[in-house]
């Protein structure tokens, strides 16, 4: 196991890390920007680092910045949390040139699985089903005719990056050529990488994901799926494990094919394949996530495996110690992502200061935050403030406590989505477990953003 690592990040998956290090007895080293100095992963680490101003391309994505931190701490390894640079190829690279160990698959593999395209190339070589799609797409006239030939409706994807940047349904052929320059205009900025590629529109699919984990010496697990259909602008809101209205079968065969598919291309460490299933259960492999999830809580809490451990574990050589028949999943766990978005306002980011942080507890409930009363978000990074997540024997019972936990939590000073939760959990749709992935932009005049009334728990420090 190694002694010292530095962590390339920030917010509430830094905090995770750190924490993760503490309990394997690894020395942990933060690298924050200016605007994180007073962060509580910064107070929570063993040592600290600042690596640059607030906006991040000066310092969570300076490559050169990070590397001579990492020198100067004299760690061994580097993790990257999720986000920035987490599934940066050439960052792998670097690290390893350095002598650095990147906490992550190998750079072959991140290459290979972070263009899209290239991707859907792989896994179907390796016998997961696709949709009707393209290779990437650099001219609007390559983009004309391949619409052409797939047909409408459509969807416009960035072969590089993810979070939702470049992702447009087209409906008709009238609108491609404005859709496609601009989608290609933002991806271009967003990931320096103007490429396209085109899938066919699913209607009323649920996204469904296998979480992985493999060592260095062709030993690999699945540990099973979640569901990630509650979604805003093709960024989750809510994800759940084990996937509602998924039959056992199936779930056992995408998890198979899912750690087959993994192996074949010699990965190592995390992560995730994601897929959509159509209303008559059959699945198609949309892309391969190269690092760990924002929600890798919720299969953490049905399979009681901790996949930070795993993380810093396989990354130091040691080999798995679980086979595919030693992972259970047991009760059910829902995941709530808690942003500083104001749902009333189509979810527009907010900043703000924490004037009260109070999360809530008790049995099965975890919250997953970087917030303290007075805590400022800065204006340069992700909209995220805290994940709760909350887990109980069966699904019903997890919604139960779901709801009372949410109407605990405690956290004013800026408009939050706890209030578009708890309308979440009232919903007909999706206490049946029949949410699909454009069901928010379908339904978006039922969610008004208001709590219901008399539910609020009054809960003052």
């Amino acid at each position: 196991m190694f002694k010292k690592i530095l962590i390339a990040n920030r917010g509430e998956i830094a905090l995770r890390v750190i924490r993760a290090c503490r309990e394997l007895g690894v020395e942990s080293v933060i690298a924050y920007s200016e605007a994180d100095r007073d962060s509580l992963p910064v107070r929570m680490a063993d040592d600290s680092i600042c690596i640059g101003p607030g906006p991040s391309g000066k310092s969570y994505l300076n490559i050169p910045n990070i590397i001579s931190a990492a020198v100067l701490k004299g760690v061994e390894a580097i993790h990257p949390g999720y986000g920035f640079l987490s599934e940066n190829a050439s960052f792998a690279e670097v690290c390893a040139d350095c002598g650095l160990v990147f906490i992550g698959p190998p750079a072959a593999a991140m290459t290979k699985m972070g263009d899209k395209a290239e991707a859907r190339s792989a896994m179907s070589r390796a016998g997961l089903p696709l949709l009707p799609g393209t290779d990437v797409l650099r001219s609007l006239g390559e983009g004309e005719a391949a619409a052409a030939r797939i047909g409408f409706p459509l969807m416009l994807k960035a072969a590089a990056g993810g979070g939702g940047r470049g992702i447009r349904l087209v409906h008709r052929p009238e609108e491609f050529a404005h859709v496609f320059t601009t989608a290609q205009a933002e991806v271009r900025e967003a990931f320096h990488d103007d490429g396209l590629y085109i899938e066919k529109y699913l209607g009323h699919a649920r996204h469904i994901e296998i979480q992985v984990l493999c060592d260095n010496y062709g030993n690999g697990v699945h540990l099973g799926e979640r569901n990630c259909s509650v979604q805003r602008r093709h960024q989750k809101l809510v994800e759940e494990s084990p996937s509602p209205g998924i039959p056992d079968a199936l779930r056992e065969e995408m998890g198979r094919r899912a750690i087959q598919a993994t192996l074949a291309i010699g990965y190592r460490g995390v992560g995730t394949l994601e897929f959509l299933v159509d209303e008559n259960n059959n699945y198609y492999f949309m892309e391969m996530n190269t690092r760990l999830q924002v929600e890798h809580p919720v299969t953490e809490m049905v399979t009681n495996i901790d996949l930070v451990h795993a993380q810093l574990r396989v990354a130091s050589g040691e080999p798995l110690t679980i086979t595919q028949k030693d992972v259970r999943q047991r009760g059910h766990a829902i995941e709530f992502r808690i942003t500083a978005e104001d749902p009333t306002l189509d979810f527009r980011p907010q900043t703000g200061v924490v004037e009260n942080y109070l999360p809530s507890g008790g049995p099965g409930v975890r919250v997953d935050s970087h917030l303290y009363t007075g805590y400022e978000t800065p204006p340069h990074y992700d909209s995220l403030l805290a994940k709760l997540i909350v887990w109980a024997p069966t699904r019903d019972e997890a919604i139960a406590r779901g709801r009372r936990a949410l109407s605990e939590f405690e956290l004013t000073g800026l408009p939050t989505t706890i209030p578009f939760h708890l309308q979440l959990l009232d919903n007909e749709v999706f206490q049946q477990g029949q949410a699909y992935t454009n069901f928010l932009a379908e339904h978006s005049a039922e969610f008004n953003g208001k709590a219901p009334a008399a539910k609020k728990a009054s809960v003052r420090a």
